[in-house]
């Protein structure tokens, strides 16, 4: 998804919202929907956070802003201020959204996993990271967005720890 036309597109589709229905409850027409769906024109810049929340992302990722990796002096990371935010999104619309605490994280951490489960395919995808390892890189000052995932059939995985 390299444009905001194709990510208004994928979002409004997760939701299962037809362009009739994004219109309503943006209160513009289906026409502007698909003229921002064909790259003619985009959405009013105040429109922009109101999509953001119908959509459950932020602003940033509606607009395509990477967050990258980062290595920052560990001095200046307070692991008790940082938190590990997960998302996991299906092609099929399901939806799981993790954010933890480092602090919590590092005191329930046990056998490189931590003590919660997710049923389904999306617990298989977090049954597979490492936290342990994760949490050494981030002792070590490595924050952003660490992990950035699209499958071929369009679920989406993503760790970020800021």
């Amino acid at each position: 998804m390299n444009t905001l036309a194709e990510r208004i597109a994928y979002f409004r589709k997760q939701k299962g919202l037809t362009q009739e229905g994004l219109a309503e409850l943006c209160s513009v027409s289906a026409q502007a929907v698909s003229k921002w769906e064909n790259g003619l024109t985009a959405p009013d810049i105040s429109l922009l956070p109101r999509l953001a929340e119908i959509f459950g992302v932020s602003v940033d990722e509606l607009l395509g802003v990477e967050k990258k990796p980062i290595a920052v002096d560990t001095k200046l990371v307070d692991i008790n201020k940082l938190t590990l935010r997960m998302r996991v999104l299906s092609h099929e619309g399901d939806k799981v959204n993790i954010n933890l605490p480092f602090a919590l994280m590092e005191v329930f951490l046990k056998d490189g996993k931590l003590p919660f489960t997710v049923d389904g395919e999306k617990g298989e995808v977090l049954k597979n990271i490492d936290f342990a390892k994760l949490l050494e890189l981030v002792k070590a000052g490595v924050v952003g967005k660490l992990v950035d995932i699209t499958s071929a059939d369009g679920d989406i995985v993503e760790i970020v720890v800021e």
